[in-house]
């Protein structure tokens, strides 16, 4: 290798275990500096931005370049992983860091649209339900994914024919976010099995540039495919050094949209309202205090979609419900940190999180059900009649506090971190002839936890991590209660021979509470007008019996980890950089909990005067599995040379029972992302490309139908003519391809999976959107 320096040689290096893991995938660029700065360094710039607003770039033009600019994705700041601010591509672990930047590099219409290009990371959503469910590594529903925002946990559950956990945030809402892959930050919260996802919305460093006392930015956008549209407001101002005060509010409107065959899908328009507030003092030096609340209010219709008529018999007994959903969350945090202060380094966070949803049946596909709803009214017993009322609603209560201690002697430099977190969960249904109080029971829970986590570093070449996490829960009803405890260890060690090459090894734990509808769901399950197969020990019948489940033991992941941190800059040209981060991971969950039915046996009962005989499961209970096993490869990579940027992210994922050799339903197969662009006209003008591939999951359980592979290419072109206007143009879906996302099949009354994976939707078809943001801002 003549003629190259020692970071080409190792940028070649780091590209071929790359090209041997991956095909084309996406880059979040990357222009930030090149090591990893010490701990007292990285704590004296906390200080500095908690004691004044941040700096700017040299340039405005370029300060706030949303679109135009390098994401800086790999370089941005992170806590989830040890809770020790660090660069995401110097974290010893599978952390991935989102900027406002990047957000708005390909404008989104959904959450999901913000996380094409980070590895691991699926989704399984409806096209006519606005909420977001995260897969991590094959892990969701339940709290496997923990997801907080501002600091306060989501943990919003229904049970129905989909995910069984979601949460509802709108992706003009979020100044920033931070993803944990693996129950790697096991510290930061409990039943993160799966990983942890943080969101930050915007604040006054999000809106206020540095050198003005006040400022706003007015957003704007129009969409096809059908009439999307998009008005947004956020505006600060520092009343004094001390006193910031901010706020902002959100519109978005869309129709039902068309897929890429050119087929309308039902129910798929809605509306939202949101808004926030924060107000932050800083009473003394080094303190920080931030009041804050979020209110979002959603209208959609939910039920079948893609009414073909050569698809109707499918759904027979479905229905249509009009949904008025609120979310509330309340914030309050209070900070310390000061340079000199190496004993307390401190956060204190309450927070309160309210999750309404009411629904009014608006439409029955058939009229089976008239002899239960009554003359000229249709519905069945699963779910009501047509203008019949059911809620749910989720209050969750928490605090999580921590203090970081600092102390060197001679080259090490040790940081000890500890804290405690305690939630508590309120569910609340009603259905007013309905089966919903059955399969989403209502009751309490309470989950709490401490940790504590030593972390070291020797000179700049070595790093060890050491914590243990103890976590408790209490779950209670009208019937049952359910308890438990356990201790979690983590370990990691890294280390960089030579500059800009971290390899590291590591091993985590990670305790999931069962939640509430897992341990007491009971009752017989309605017959949605179709005969009772079954009568369950409480004297009603149905199609099965629900049984509860207090001995349900909570889960355990046992993940081992292998991965690489790349990070050069000046490796072709001056100024340019390369970013990347590859790792290895198997993620073996012991009690893996599932709903499992009992052996199959014979029935005979009587509907509408014939004798009706078959065979099938009398009980479905949740039960844990013994093992559950989930392995795979993730790389996310950049490279930046400043006219232009591409880069590659990809994962490959298998999920096993061991002990059966099926697959898991749940883990989706590949996927593979690049994205690229060029920079022009003195970097205001930036052209902008992401091409996202998935494959189909075909390592499923008997009865189960895979998704479709699928590609995916979007367009993005953002021009600033001045410092204070960005004009945007962007084309999502560019092929118009007709894709259905790989979702889990829920159950269905007649056993078949044709009905199952027909409450997935098909994606939109192409999408072409534009859009202009203005700033306004003053001394």
């Amino acid at each position: 290798m003549v003629g190259l320096n020692s970071r080409a040689y190792a940028l070649l290096l780091s590209v071929s275990v790359v090209a041997l893991t991956t095909a084309p995938a996406s880059a979040q660029t990357a222009t930030g500096s090149s090591t990893s700065s010490a701990q007292t360094q990285v704590k004296r710039d906390r200080a500095a931005r908690t004691a004044q607003p941040a700096a700017p770039a040299a340039d405005p033009r370029n300060a706030n370049a949303q679109a135009g600019s390098s994401t800086q994705s790999l370089d941005a700041i992170t806590v989830v992983a040890t809770k020790n601010e660090e660069k995401a591509i110097d974290a010893l672990a599978p952390a991935s860091a989102i900027t406002l930047q990047q957000i708005q590099q390909f404008p989104p219409s959904r959450l999901q649209d913000v996380f094409v290009a980070t590895p691991g990371v699926s989704f399984q959503d409806r096209g006519d339900e606005p909420s977001t469910s995260i897969n991590i590594r094959g892990l969701q529903d339940f709290g496997r994914v923990a997801v907080v925002v501002d600091g306060a946990r989501q943990n919003y559950q229904r049970s129905g024919h989909g995910a069984q956990g979601s949460f509802f945030l709108d992706p003009e809402l979020i100044g920033g976010i931070d993803i944990v892959r693996g129950p790697s930050a096991n510290i930061y919260g409990s039943g993160a099995i799966g990983g942890v996802v943080s969101f930050r919305t915007k604040d006054i460093d999000d809106v206020v540039r540095a050198g003005e006392r006040w400022g706003v930015d007015l957003s704007g956008s129009y969409g096809s495919n059908n009439a999307r549209g998009l008005g947004s407001v956020f505006g600060g101002v520092r009343v004094d050094p001390s006193v910031d005060v901010f706020g902002g509010a959100v519109y978005r409107t869309q129709g039902n949209y068309k897929d890429g065959a050119g087929t309308e899908i039902g129910n798929t328009g809605n509306d939202l309202a949101a808004g926030l507030m924060k107000f932050t003092v800083r009473p003394a030096d080094g303190h920080e205090v931030k009041i804050g609340g979020i209110f979002q209010d959603f209208n959609y219709d939910v039920g079948q979609f893609n009414r073909g008529p050569s698809q109707q018999a499918l759904y027979q007994g479905s229905s249509v419900y009009s949904t008025s959903l609120q979310n509330y969350t309340g914030t309050l945090s209070w900070k310390y940190s000061q340079p000199d202060d190496t004993w307390f380094d401190w956060s204190v966070n309450l927070y309160g999180n309210r999750t309404n949803s009411d629904q009014t049946k608006t439409y029955h596909y058939s009229t089976s059900g008239s002899g239960y709803c009554g003359a000229g009214n249709y519905g069945n017993n699963i779910s009501g009649c047509i203008g019949d009322k059911r809620g749910y609603n989720l209050d969750t209560i928490g605090i999580d506090a921590n203090n970081t201690s600092r102390f060197e002697y001679g080259n090490w430099r040790t940081a000890v971190t500890y804290g405690v977190d305690v939630f508590n969960d309120k569910v609340t249904t009603w259905d007013s002839r309905g089966n919903s109080n059955i399969t989403t029971p209502g009751g309490e829970r309470t989950v709490s936890g401490g940790f504590i986590q030593v972390k070291n570093n020797y000179a700049q070449w070595l790093e060890v991590i050491g914590a243990a996490r103890y976590d408790h829960y209490e779950l209670n009803s009208n019937s049952s209660t359910a308890s438990g405890s356990r201790l979690s260890p983590k370990v990691t060690l890294g280390l960089t021979p030579i500059a800009g090459f971290t390899p590291y090894v590591a091993y985590a734990e990670g305790y999931r509470a069962p939640s509430i509808t897992e341990t007491l769901i009971a009752g017989a399950h309605a017959t949605g007008g179709g005969p009772a197969l079954f009568t369950c020990a409480d004297g009603t019948s149905g199609l099965f019996c629900l049984i509860p489940n207090t001995a349900l033991r909570p889960e355990v992941g046992k993940n081992k980890e292998v991965g690489i941190n790349l990070k050069y800059n000046d490796v072709f040209i001056s100024g340019d950089s390369f970013r990347g981060k590859i790792n290895a991971f198997r993620n073996d969950v012991d009690n893996y909990i599932e709903l499992l039915g009992s052996t199959p046996q014979a029935y005979r009962t009587v509907f509408m005067g014939f004798p009706v005989s078959g065979v099938a499961s009398k009980y479905y209970q949740y039960q844990n599995i013994p093992h559950a096993r989930i392995e795979g490869v993730e790389v996310e990579t950049s490279y930046d040379a400043g006219m232009w940027f591409v880069g590659v992210s990809a994962a490959v994922i298998r999920g096993t029972n061991p002990d059966t050799g099926l697959g898991l339903v749940s883990v989706p197969a590949r996927k593979v992302v690049t994205t690229g662009g060029l920079r022009l006209l003195d970097r205001q003008l930036t052209i902008a490309a992401q091409w996202a591939s998935y494959a189909a999951n075909t390592n499923l359980p008997t009865g189960y139908l895979p998704g479709t592979s699928y590609d995916l290419v979007n367009l993005n072109i953002a021009y600033r003519p001045t410092a204070d206007v960005t004009l945007n143009f962007s084309i999502d879906n560019l092929l118009n391809n007709y894709y259905r996302p790989y979702a889990i099949p829920g159950s269905s009354s007649d056993g078949t999976t044709q009905n199952d994976i027909l409450w997935t939707s098909p994606g939109p078809g192409v999408v072409y959107k534009g859009g202009i943001k203005v700033h306004f801002g003053g001394a």
